[in-house]
């Protein structure tokens, strides 16, 4: 038996989080495997009544007790600083050492894309983003704060021991799943220096790696080259911010950001699975969301914690209702949240 952690969040969290469940309870009748889930209310609503976000030995709890973290979406209105999305999520990224940010680009439908003469066989690649260094981690200050003389400083820290993890981790994934390339986006024509080492970190590594094909692009060529050229692309490398931009772009190449699924890894140890859309308040409860990155999120943690069967059949199930137009209107058909969640349940047999 596997343990996980279900925190639905906030706004449509809560919906597509209820179908993902629903989802990993019919892969457990189908594949014949056991889950047991145990539900965290760490919405914004507990917060605004007692001031909670993570409770104190929260990290500890899922490091002993848990193999995998599932959660929906963080973010509300009333909560402007989002104090609460940001204490919880970020801080189960950085106090669980999550450096992998695991981002599958894979079009399951040639309709879905907006590239012209562009499928499924083009658009296929996965992104590494590293998710613990780089601009997110708050060096810097303001000095000066609201005058005309104000300066603000944001540093971008990279350390050897993280940028050597994720490009390992990149060319590790290529070599077991049989990809032939790995690519890493930088800008080190500019940023002088944190990326000249990632320059030099890559060139390293990929000679442990003689049979895959390693190569450097700017990132600002990444973004035309995904539009223009995808089918180049199996595995790509990156740092934090490039990667949290790169990743949207390849959510829009699959359908949308309802189609994207995500994982938050640090191998062999507890890990945080989620789709990558925000909590769209104003959707919240209204039953018309489209669940289904919610729903390969579960996909990835079943992969992950050991049900790899499991997994490929929920992404079957997916394509499946897909072709059949079984889907919400975001994607061009007519069910609500609860009725595509079902035709998922209804397609994995």
């Amino acid at each position: 038996m596997k343990h996980i952690a279900v925190i639905p969040g906030d706004g449509i969290g809560v919906d597509v989080t209820r179908e993902a469940v629903k989802v990993l309870n019919r892969a457990q009748d189908v594949y014949g495997f056991k889950l047991e889930m145990t539900h965290f209310d760490w919405s914004a609503d507990k917060y605004l009544k007692e001031g909670v976000t993570l409770p104190e030995g929260a990290l500890d709890m899922f490091r002993k007790e848990y193999d995998a973290i599932y959660v929906g979406a963080f973010g509300d209105p009333r909560v402007p600083d989002m104090k609460h999305a940001e204490d919880i999520l970020l801080g189960m990224r950085f106090g669980l050492d999550l450096y992998i940010n695991l981002r599958p680009i894979k079009l399951l439908d040639d309709g879905l894309t907006p590239l012209k003469n562009r499928g499924t066989k083009e658009i296929d690649f996965v992104i590494f983003r590293e998710n613990t260094e780089g601009m997110y981690v708050k060096i810097g200050g303001i000095f000066k704060k609201d005058t005309p003389e104000e300066i603000a400083v944001q540093e971008d820290m990279n350390t050897r021991a993280g940028v050597e993890r994720i490009i390992v981790a990149a060319f590790d994934y290529a070599k077991k799943n049989g990809h032939k390339r790995v690519t890493m986006a930088d800008k080190s024509n500019v940023l002088r220096y944190g990326h000249d080492l990632w320059q030099r970190a890559f060139a390293d590594i990929a000679k442990r790696y003689p049979d895959i094909e390693a190569n450097t692009q700017f990132v600002d060529a990444v973004t035309m080259w995904m539009v223009l050229k995808p089918d180049q692309y199996d595995v790509i490398v990156t740092n934090n911010m490039f990667g949290d931009i790169i990743t949207d772009l390849g959510a829009a190449l699959q359908g949308g950001l309802g189609m994207a699924s995500s994982g938050n890894i640090h191998p062999g140890q507890v890990s945080l699975f989620e789709p990558v859309h925000g909590s769209a308040p104003k959707y919240a409860g209204k039953n018309v969301t489209n669940p289904i990155g919610a729903i390969l999120s579960a996909g990835l943690m079943l992969d992950y914690i050991g049900y790899p069967e499991a997994a490929k059949g929920v992404e079957a199930a997916v394509i499946q209702t897909i072709a059949s137009g079984e889907v919400t209107r975001d994607l061009g058909g007519n069910l609500t949240t609860t009725a595509a969640g079902d035709a998922i349940c209804e397609a994995m047999k």
